[in-house]
């Protein structure tokens, strides 16, 4: 619904679909696998507040809310608008895509002006959900589709932090031990699970391949590694 570093905005089709009714995604992000499903039972679970802010606004407005929000141009700066704060931060990243945190001035790289219409149509979708502010290991454990797709492991600059704070060993322990489907999102530099390649494209700063692993059969388990070398 908004961009985001590391959103799976243009490869989602490439993950299995849900073999539960209940999707939980416990780094939720902007939840790219459960708006694709979204008719489902979703839980969002992430430990960035101002994500979780965010998702649980968004539920609590009108399209015309969003609507009525106003245009940017290339170089305006956000802090000049009088609006709303969580409506500052959906505009914050929209007006440059891809970022890890809203920002306040506005980039060529946008289409914040389409984008509200966009959103503003697909509130509908979100009303149903459970949004919460909590750490992976605070979930319970249920038979669900897991979506996992954590900070990557060697993922760039923008994601270290957040990936120096993960302990990707115990991280692995608690994916294979998820009642139901689990899906979990990495790169093929990882090491914590055995992943298997999906796709190699340009990230914002280099060539990455997309992994996956499941403890479902999925297309890729019978990928060779040696076509994406």
């Amino acid at each position: 619904m908004f961009s985001y570093y590391g959103s799976k905005s243009k490869i989602v089709e490439l993950y299995p679909p849900p073999k539960h009714k209940r999707i939980i995604e416990p780094f939720a992000g902007s939840a790219r696998y459960s708006l694709k499903y979204w008719q489902n039972d979703v839980l969002l679970i992430d430990k960035y507040e101002t994500i979780v802010n965010l998702w649980n606004w968004l539920k609590s407005v009108t399209p015309n809310d969003i609507l009525n929000l106003p245009n940017m141009g290339k170089g305006e700066d956000l802090r000049l608008i009088d609006t709303p704060i969580e409506a500052k931060i959906l505009i914050g990243f929209c007006i440059n895509r891809g970022s890890v945190s809203p920002k306040n001035i506005s980039s060529g790289f946008n289409n914040w002006n389409e984008d509200k219409k966009r959103i503003a149509k697909e509130l509908h979708k979100i009303k149903h959900w459970e949004i919460k502010q909590g750490c992976y290991t605070e979930i319970e454990n249920e038979t669900a589709t897991w979506f996992i797709d954590p900070p990557y492991q060697f993922g760039g600059q923008h994601y270290k932090k957040s990936a120096d704070e993960i302990n990707f060993n115990d991280l692995g322990i608690w994916c294979m031990g998820r009642y139901g489907q689990s899906i979990v999102c990495e790169n093929t530099k990882a090491n914590w699970l055995k992943f298997k390649p999906v796709i190699e494209f340009n990230g914002a700063y280099d060539k990455t391949t997309e992994a996956i692993w499941s403890n479902h059969k999925t297309n890729y388990d019978n990928v060779q590694g040696l076509l994406f070398e």
